[in-house]
């Protein structure tokens, strides 16, 4: 892993620390769920309530919060720092999830999934590509591959951060469009493109995407 991951991996951690601190578990769960019911919508993801789901890069609050019925893994190489550290997350709170503390690029699993969620989490991980491999793999050929990344809005400021690290919690710096084609050219279409928050230097998109039949 390289220096750049291990050091956006230790201030991940810390960022949740100061985040959290002073906020009661209760209601920031609360507001929490409400914002990914809110997302589940906007996103027209439809997840049966049988189907077996992937939560790649989880957080200590992720959409696994509002899949009650299905069958949920949830990955993170943070999770026991999660456990250990933030009193807001515990995994007894979700019985129906599996949580699984670990690397996406090393991740494995006996069976595919009919949904996996990799949300604000693929531009954190050690090795893009590779990451990017695993998904595809992971998700059924029938299944909803849905991938949301903070994107460059300029390209000289894109460039700029590849060499200085002016987003050290993000070790990948890429446009929209680059996104997209690392997906299509693994296969897959992109049907659907959403814009869930714009900023100065980035905006917040979500991929939905399937593999071409």
């Amino acid at each position: 892993m390289s220096l750049r991951w291990r050091t956006a991996q230790f201030f991940e951690i810390h960022w949740w620390r100061r985040y959290l601190a002073g906020k009661d578990k209760q209601t920031y769960l609360a507001w929490k769920r409400a914002y990914w019911l809110d997302f589940r919508a906007k996103s027209a993801i439809h997840v049966a309530a049988d189907a077996r789901v992937l939560d790649a890069g989880c957080g200590p609050a992720g959409i696994f919060t509002v899949l009650g019925t299905q069958t949920v893994d949830a990955l993170d190489p943070l999770i026991e720092q999660y456990q250990t550290a933030l009193p807001h997350f515990d995994p007894a709170d979700y019985p129906n999830v599996r949580f699984i503390a670990g690397s996406l690029e090393d991740f494995t699993a006996e069976r595919q999934y009919d949904a996996i969620f990799c949300l604000n989490a693929i531009n954190h991980v050690a090795d893009l590509q590779r990451c990017l491999d695993r998904l595809v793999s992971l998700t059924k050929p029938s299944g909803v591959l849905a991938i949301s990344i903070d994107t460059h809005n300029y390209q000289w400021i894109k460039r700029l951060f590849r060499v200085v690290p002016g987003d050290i919690l993000h070790p990948h710096q890429y446009d929209l469009e680059e996104y997209r084609q690392m997906l299509q050219m693994r296969g897959y279409t992109i049907t659907r493109t959403l814009l869930l928050k714009k900023e100065r230097i980035f905006s917040y998109y979500l991929l939905v995407a399937a593999a071409n039949t």
